[in-house]
């Protein structure tokens, strides 16, 4: 177990012992990362680090070592920052040579003033992101990683005292309420040039700008993509290969967290109370952005990143990195007992189904596809599946929703109402004037399931939103991208979005498959059925599930030579027999059915046994429709 030393509460004061070691040297930059990553390698040290996704704020104490699992939602233009800077006694002329890196305040002692002509300064630059947590990210992904923590923390003494009882949810009341926020931090203000504080100075180039704000400013949107989403927001500053980083990339980010009162002043007062009038440069920014890129430290917390990789999934229950060594023994172990999982889930869905096996194959297959590759514009692996049949108006979609919910880390059910269309913000757009994107409903991260309900679609009128999100829909499902406004011009933004549609008749949206519901139990209170399944399944067995289906996900998958050939004459022979039966269109979601139907089995190549079960799954599916439109007379 180790130890909660110096590196974990007071990792600037091991920042510090190192810059001192290798002075102004490039060499200690490197030194500090390596020094870092080594500690987090100890004994699942990783889990001894607080996380802002689980620790309300004021349990954390400023300047020590946080982690944080985000979405980035926006990137900031780059910021200027005092890398290396000196500091001069007037009475003794010494010289002392501090790191500016991982601030955003450079402090020095009381006697002493930073020498802002001095030739030992360099001026750096950092980048800064917006993240948030990833949006429709399960409570039980939530509930497994509090779990694993191990880290201690108490409420904070050495933070605002005001905080001291407040949570996230207090936060959104602080939110709504700007003015009661205001009040609480007043009292703070006038200690930071208060005797015995140590004068400091903001880092960054932008310090006038946080000094300004209107009065009865509107409340702060910290801009998540869904609604009712909680959390807290963070300004992210990267140091290093920032341009490795993207806008909606999930990030495991670990840091410094800075929480300087000096941030949060944004009053009107201060600005009033200023002898001098600020420089014409530094207000050159407008009101709505200074609030946007520097609001409150109570509400959006700073975190200064030492590290930060990419996640491959935001799964608990699975190894962040299967490449790695040990983690193919996870691998090895899991595929032994993969048949009768299957058959379990399969056993599962089929339950929540309705008794419907067919869908049931379908639905297992949807879940594990991904989009593997793009060749050209056309994006490899997707699979949105259709389910029609469903009925309307019914709680049998919600509760479908909510099974799917349990098994997949991120989710997020999409209500498809005329009201819905015409009102909701689909597609994120940039706002000049707070120089920010304003978040959409699909800003989403990747292996998001979204399920589009379309059952609740009643007669209306469509106005020009809501044909724009239809098409922004029909552009997510058929190409994988979402298209974002900039106003002058449309930016894409690829993803890898699962889409599941529900519906009654054929659905509105393109998908690449429909699979039409066969109910062959109708429960007479659906709600208890529904609850009764989730309630038997076994927390273990619903734990297997949910590795089973984003581990199959990440498997690699290829098609031998042999097999190829064996397929392509298949289709020639199937071509000869009825050229009307099958088109190229046909073979390409055969093959794709192939693909997820091996990958279900834990087989990584396609096998002659794996291609004739996906033929017959193809046939099943197309005859159920073939049936369904002789019965109403019309395509379904």
């Amino acid at each position: 177990m180790p130890c909660v030393a110096d590196w974990l509460n007071s990792p600037l004061s091991i920042v510090q012992g190192i810059f001192a070691q290798n002075g102004p040297s490039p060499d200690w930059e490197k030194k500090v990362s390596e020094y870092f990553t080594e500690k987090l390698k100890e004994n699942n040290a990783t889990n001894w680090v607080p996380s802002l996704n689980d620790v309300p704020l004021h349990y954390l104490k400023p300047n020590s070592l946080v982690k944080f699992r985000c979405m980035v939602q926006d990137m900031f233009d780059p910021e200027f920052y005092m890398g290396v800077y000196e500091t001069i006694d007037p009475n003794t002329k010494t010289r002392v040579l501090h790191f500016g890196k991982y601030r955003d305040v450079a402090e020095c002692g009381p006697q002493q003033e930073i020498d802002l002509n001095s030739s030992q300064m360099v001026t750096l630059e950092r980048q800064t992101f917006y993240c948030v947590p990833v949006p429709g990210e399960s409570a039980w992904v939530k509930e497994a990683y509090i779990s694993a923590s191990q880290a201690r923390v108490s409420p904070s003494t050495s933070y605002t005292p005001s905080r001291h009882k407040r949570s996230y949810e207090e936060d959104e009341d602080m939110e709504l309420h700007p003015s009661k926020q205001k009040e609480q931090h007043m009292g703070n203000i006038g200690d930071i040039h208060g005797c015995g504080e140590p004068k400091r100075l903001e880092t960054e180039a932008s310090a006038g700008h946080q000094l300004i704000s209107p009065n009865c400013s509107p409340p702060l949107d910290l801009n998540f993509p869904l609604p009712g989403e909680k959390g807290p927001a963070c300004l992210v500053k990267v140091y290093e290969r920032w341009d490795s980083f993207k806008v909606n990339d999930t990030l495991e980010v670990y840091g410094i967290l800075s929480v300087d009162p000096v941030l949060s002043i944004v009053n009107n007062e201060e600005r009033e109370n200023s002898s001098s009038p600020l420089d014409p440069v530094q207000c050159m920014d407008t009101v709505e952005e200074q609030r946007v890129h520097s609001p409150p430290a109570s509400l959006v917390p700073r975190i200064h990143v030492i590290l930060a990789q990419k996640l491959q999934h935001i799964n608990p229950l699975l190894p962040a990195f299967l490449n790695e060594e040990e983690s193919k023994s996870f691998v090895s172990s899991f595929m032994m007992e993969l048949s009768p999982l299957r058959a379990e889930l399969l056993g599962f869905l089929t339950h929540a189904l309705l008794g419907d096996s067919l869908a049931a194959e379908y639905l297992i297959l949807h879940l594990i596809s991904t989009v593997y590759a793009r060749r050209d514009v056309l994006p490899l692996g997707k699979f949105t599946v259709n389910l029609s049949g469903c009925p309307k108006n019914s709680i049998f979609t919600e509760h479908i929703y909510r099974i799917i919910q349990q098994l997949v880390p991120a989710s997020y059910r999409l209500q498809m109402t005329i009201e819905n269309m015409n009102h909701s913000r689909f597609i994120p757009h940039k706002d000049y004037t707070a120089n920010r994107l304003v978040s959409g409903v699909l800003q989403l991260a990747s292996n998001t399931s979204l399920v589009i309900d379309e059952t609740l679609l009643e007669q209306g009128q469509l106005d020009t939103t809501g044909v724009h999100n239809v098409t922004a829909l029909g552009n997510l499902i058929t190409w994988q991208k979402v298209d974002y406004d900039f106003s002058y011009h449309q930016m894409e933004f690829q993803c890898n979005i699962n889409v599941l549609i529900t519906s009654e008749g054929r659905s509105l949206l393109p998908s690449d498959c429909q699979v039409h519901l066969q109910p062959q139990i109708i429960p007479p209170n659906m709600e208890e059925y529904m609850n009764s399944l989730l309630t038997a399944v076994l927390p273990s067995m619903l734990n297997k599930f949910r590795i089973y289906l984003s581990l199959l996900r990440l498997l690699d998958y290829s098609i031998s030579d042999e097999v190829t050939k064996a397929v392509e004459e298949d289709f020639v022979e199937m071509r000869k027999n009825d050229p009307e039966s099958i088109t190229a269109d046909d073979l390409h979601k055969t093959l794709l059915v192939a693909r997820f139907l091996s990958l279900s089995a834990g087989q990584t190549t396609l096998s002659r046994e794996r291609w004739l079960r996906a033929k017959q799954l193809e046939a099943l599916r197309k005859a159920r429709l073939q049936h369904q439109k002789c019965v109403n007379g019309n395509e379904l």
